[in-house]
C-alpha cells in the first residue's frame, strides 16, 4: 500500500504521458467523431508517438484503450463506431487512472454545470488529502460539494489504490464522514474519480456491467486524477499541462 519514492516516480511517468494525452484531446474537436474514432487516436499516440502501451487494453478482457461515456451513461461505455458524438452531449473519456467529461458543442447550462461542479467536486476531495487525514475526509468533502449544488454521488463505484496492479487497495468512497477511515500516510497513491447525477444516485447496470447507466436516465459525469500523499500534502500525478489545480499541491 506504501509506495517508495522511486516506485512513486515511475507512477508519476506513467501519469505525465497520461497528461500528454488529455492535452491531445483537450484539443480535438470531438464532435462528428465516433467514440471508435477517438479510441483509435489515443491508442495510436500512446503506442506510435509516446512508445508506451496502453495500461486499459486487456484488463478484465476489455479490448480497448478507453471508455466513453456518453450523457446518461455512469462508467464503462464501450467505444463504438455508431457512437457519433453530436452537438449538446457531454462525453466522459477515461484512460486507465485519469478521466475527463468533455462537452461537446454548445451543451446547455444544465450540463456545462453538472461537468463544472462535478470538477470542482474531483478537486474538494484532493484538497483533503494530506498526512494524518482520514478516507472520509475525501468523500465527505466530495459529497458535500455535490449535495451543495443538488446532485447526488455514485456510491456503487469508487476510487482505488495503484501500483504494480490496476486495482489495489484502499477504496476511495466519494461519499463519507469527515474524520473516519483510515488513516493517510506519505507514499500512498491512490485515485479519486466522483461520479456525479444530475437525479437520483440509482443505476442501470448491464448483465456484464458494460455499461452502467443513471436509472433515471439523467446526465452523470466523472473526472478523476491518480494522487500521492506527500510528506506534506498531495501530488497529483496525472495534471495535464497548462491544468491549474484548484487547491494547494506539491510539486515534482
Amino acid at each position: 500500500m506504501i509506495k517508495r519514492p522511486d516506485e512513486i516516480d515511475r507512477l508519476a511517468e506513467s501519469g505525465r504521458l497520461l497528461a500528454q494525452v488529455f492535452a491531445m484531446l483537450d484539443a480535438l474537436p470531438l464532435q462528428g467523431r465516433s467514440t471508435l474514432e477517438i479510441n483509435d487516436i489515443v491508442e495510436r499516440m500512446i503506442v506510435d508517438e509516446l512508445q508506451a502501451r496502453p495500461a486499459s487494453k486487456g484488463q478484465y478482457g476489455f479490448p480497448y484503450v478507453l471508455n466513453a461515456s456518453i450523457d446518461n451513461v455512469i462508467c464503462h461505455g464501450m467505444p463504438s463506431a455508431d457512437d457519433v458524438l453530436r452537438n449538446g452531449q457531454i462525453v466522459n473519456l477515461d484512460i486507465a487512472d485519469s478521466s475527463t467529461t468533455y462537452v461537446v458543442g454548445n451543451a446547455d447550462y444544465a450540463a456545462r454545470k453538472l461537468v463544472q461542479v462535478t470538477y470542482q467536486a474531483m478537486w474538494k476531495g484532493i484538497a483533503a488529502v494530506r498526512p494524518g487525514a482520514r478516507l472520509g475526509d475525501i468523500g465527505h468533502a466530495i459529497a458535500r460539494h455535490a449535495r451543495s449544488h443538488g446532485y447526488s454521488v455514485v456510491k456503487e463505484y469508487c476510487g482505488h489504490g495503484i501500483g504494480q496492479e490496476m486495482h489495489e487497495e484502499p477504496q476511495i468512497l466519494h461519499y463519507g464522514h469527515s474524520g473516519t477511515g483510515m488513516e493517510l500516510q506519505e507514499g500512498m497513491v491512490f485515485t479519486i474519480e466522483p461520479m456525479l447525477n444530475q437525479g437520483k444516485p440509482a443505476i442501470r447496470q448491464q448483465p456484464d456491467e458494460w455499461p452502467v447507466y443513471t436509472r433515471d436516465g439523467k446526465l452523470s459525469a466523472q473526472f478523476e486524477h491518480t494522487v500521492a500523499v506527500t510528506g506534506s500534502g498531495v501530488r497529483v500525478l496525472t495534471l495535464r499541462p497548462g491544468e491549474t489545480p484548484l487547491c494547494a499541491v506539491d510539486a515534482a
